[in-house]
């Protein structure tokens, strides 16, 4: 069950592979661009060198025991970051029974019964292109939340907030996992979190769908989710008809010379003049 719940709006469209994207735009666009004569698709559709590129971010953070509620109050905005008015849509699906109307009791039982010194979730965090809408930015979190979740309990937010370095708007998406997969049996919360019976499933907690991975393994795994990201994100700029694309790779795999963009923090830009601002954003444009 997938329902969305309180911000501006819910976000209603079934979860699209990426290979199906792909083709679907490819062959909506060719056909557009014919009927319409647009020679900025065109030009691009055959030279995707030219592609404008935008800042691309994605991340993903382990949630220790203790920490859920808090992180899910966060991204839904609610207890002490209620004053924040920047929440465009949530949404949450694959929960058991007894969470399916509000994911904050799931999270809340994974910081009482999870192991001790285990992760209660995992979190993902990406960008949304500034020049989509917000109805088609609200489309697009779906699409990657579901990519990267695949059945697992998981809970969406979508926030817009205004920069306050560049006062511009800053649409990105926060995903909270549970690795607990779910089997088909019933169980109580406690019992949910409880380690995983091989032998008997129905008599243990739900099965752990992370770890096992080597190093290697692992960082293979992560430019996997960093891939789908920036694939549906492109998908969804060419769809609409934009130049910009974005790039999952590092910029030495680019093979872009400059360094990677400072993140100063709310604390530092605080301290930053108007013109200080100004200055830090036009280097920055101008470093792209």
């Amino acid at each position: 069950m997938v329902t969305g719940v309180g911000a501006r709006g819910g976000i209603a469209r079934r979860a699209l592979s990426v290979s199906t994207l792909k083709h679907e735009i490819e062959y909506n666009l060719t056909n557009q661009a014919a009927s319409e004569g647009n020679p900025r698709w065109l030009f691009h559709a055959h030279q995707k060198e030219k592609y404008s590129m935008i800042p691309y971010h994605f991340e993903i953070k382990s949630g220790a025991r203790g920490t859920a509620s808090e992180f899910t109050n966060y991204i839904t905005r609610v207890g002490s970051h209620s004053d924040r008015e920047d929440l465009v849509a949530t949404e949450h699906g694959n929960m058991p029974e007894w969470a399916e109307d509000d994911p904050r009791l799931f999270f809340r039982a994974s910081d009482k019964f999870e192991r001790k010194n285990g992760s209660a979730f995992r979190t993902m965090t990406f960008n949304l292109p500034k020049n989509l809408t917000e109805e088609q930015n609200k489309i697009l979190a779906r699409d990657i939340t579901h990519q990267l979740v695949g059945d697992k309990p998981f809970l969406l937010a979508v926030h817009a907030p205004v920069s306050s370095l560049a006062g511009e708007i800053h649409p990105h998406g926060h995903v909270m996992v549970s690795d607990r997969i779910p089997d088909g049996i019933q169980r109580s919360p406690e019992q949910t979190f409880k380690r995983f019976n091989r032998a008997h499933p129905e008599r243990g907690g739900r099965e752990k769908g992370s770890g096992g991975k080597n190093r290697m393994e692992l960082r293979e795994w992560v430019v996997t989710q960093r891939k789908i990201v920036a694939d549906l994100t492109n998908a969804a700029l060419a769809r609409h008809g934009h130049w910009e694309r974005v790039d999952h790779r590092t910029l030495r795999d680019q093979g872009v010379r400059r360094k990677p963009e400072r993140y100063l923090g709310p604390a530092r830009i605080r301290t930053m003049t108007a013109a200080e601002k100004t200055q830090y954003v036009r280097v920055r444009h101008s470093e792209r």
